[in-house]
């Protein structure tokens, strides 16, 4: 049933901290919020918006570094900021004439709940709260930041057969 599931995703929608990052923010004297990202997980999000794949980033988190980040690796559909995760999904079904079962997304806490049970493959790392892997139909074996959207994209290319890219490029995935 889940490899079934995963041949049927078009689009990835994640959440930020706690999935991207680790969940650890730093502040630093100048107000601003320091946030780390691992450059495997860049290196898969870049490849899957090559691949024709839509992804998403859907984050209560501001900050123009995050913003740089995600626009760097060619990520098209960046919300941050966001209160109403769920108003942000709809949208996006909308406008892009997206399928609930095309959809995983992937979150961490209390507030990706009420999207993930409308998705068609709600996912997770493996220090999610215990509330989102009760409803979770994968539980990466990584922590947030530190590849579980990696494995997770990893997975779904490689089970449509689209993960090895032939010309890869050492700048791919540090933009």
């Amino acid at each position: 049933m889940f490899l079934e599931q995963l041949k049927l995703i078009t689009t990835f929608i994640f959440d930020v901290d706690g999935v991207l990052t680790n969940g650890d923010i730093i502040a630093s004297d100048s107000g601003e919020f320091l946030r780390t990202f691992n450059i495997k997980d860049g290196y898969a999000l870049q490849l899957a918006v090559k691949r024709g794949y839509r992804v998403c980033i859907i984050s209560g988190g501001t900050g123009a570094a995050m913003q740089k980040r995600f626009e760097g690796l060619g990520i098209p559909d960046i919300f941050l900021g966001v209160t109403d995760k769920v108003a942000v999904y709809h949208n996006l079904l909308a406008r892009h004439s997206i399928k609930a079962p095309e959809i995983l997304y992937m979150g961490d806490d209390i507030p990706d709940l009420k999207i993930m049970q409308l998705v068609g493959l709600a996912t997770c790392p493996s220090d999610a709260v215990p509330e989102i892997k009760a409803i979770s139909q994968y539980i990466s074996p990584y922590t947030g930041g530190k590849t579980a959207v990696r494995d997770i994209i990893e997975k779904v290319l490689r089970v449509q057969s689209r993960w090895f890219d032939e010309n890869p490029s050492a700048a791919d995935s540090g933009k």
